[in-house]
């Protein structure tokens, strides 16, 4: 061991389907646990890793920014290696470097963009059954896109938080906001012969920040726009409510994954997902 204490800076996706979220809880598995035992066995230290962005249960990620301290000598790419020789199967680490001392991975993270799957074909999902919200009816793509824009900017998005949540601010900043019908390949997602844009509608959402359950409620209002329950210009009129029963549903967890994070300054880009995807402050 050494007596220099270093800041290693990893970045982490996970399938979180059998994980109650990020953060570590008593007696419940947690991705940020399992981090931190895998750290446990490769060093003998006990640490708590930070990560940028507190996701929820079920909610998975394709690059979670993540820093721990370490008196261990060993270097950056063989802490990944050693590190995912811990870790199981549904969690992996992606790219790791050396941090600066004062890096914190919230602070530093300047943007961050979420994916929402929404399954609405007439067969139930089979394969990517735990990556989407299956919707029961076809939705009205056009409409969802009519309808988004109204909370592209800063704003105050009240409307769109969990009541429970203590934030006393409400100010957040959405970059974009976007919904289309992708083209999937084989194997992805659960696609039709001969029409594989068929099945999925993805809803991405990059930010500065997000609160508790944000991109989940803005998901949720954005079907009832697809489904035809409200009309495009609604969307508008529940941001300006600034009232959490004036905006739509929570959408489940298990169709949101953290697919980005932007630091300042980024010198370990985000690197490709590991897998084609079928995943600030707060649990969007």
């Amino acid at each position: 061991m050494s007596g220099d204490v270093r800041t290693i800076r990893l970045r982490l996706a996970y399938d979180g389907t059998g994980y109650s979220g990020w953060q570590i809880q008593p007696g419940l598995a947690t991705v940020q646990g399992m981090l931190a035992e895998a750290i446990r066995r490769v060093s003998g230290e006990e640490v708590v890793p930070r990560g940028s962005s507190r996701t929820d249960a079920g909610v998975h990620a394709l690059d979670q920014v993540v820093a721990f301290t370490t008196a261990s000598p060993l270097e950056p790419e063989v802490w990944v290696r050693a590190i995912n020789a811990y870790l199981p199967a549904d969690i992996t680490v992606t790219a790791g470097d050396l941090a600066p001392p004062s890096f914190d991975p919230v602070g530093a993270a300047i943007r961050k963009r979420y994916r929402y799957r929404i399954y609405d074909a007439a067969a139930k999902p089979v394969l990517c059954r735990q990556f989407v919200w299956r919707w029961r009816g076809r939705l009205d793509v056009a409409a969802m896109e009519a309808a988004a824009p109204a909370l592209v900017g800063q704003h105050d998005f009240t409307s769109f938080e969990s009541t429970l949540s203590p934030r006393r601010s409400k100010v957040r900043t959405i970059y974009s906001l976007t919904v289309r019908r992708p083209i999937l390949p084989d194997g992805v997602s659960d696609g039709l012969p001969g029409n594989p844009t068929a099945t999925e509608v993805w809803i991405e959402v990059e930010g500065n920040g997000f609160l508790y359950n944000m991109v989940r409620i803005i998901a949720g209002s954005l079907v009832m726009v697809g489904a035809g329950k409200r009309s495009p210009g609604w969307l508008g009129e529940a941001l300006a409510a600034k009232s959490r029963p004036a905006a739509g549903p929570t959408a489940p967890p298990q169709g949101l994954v953290l697919v980005s994070i932007s630091l300042a300054p980024d010198p370990l880009q985000a690197p490709s997902p590991p897998c084609p995807s079928s995943p600030n402050d707060s649990a969007p």
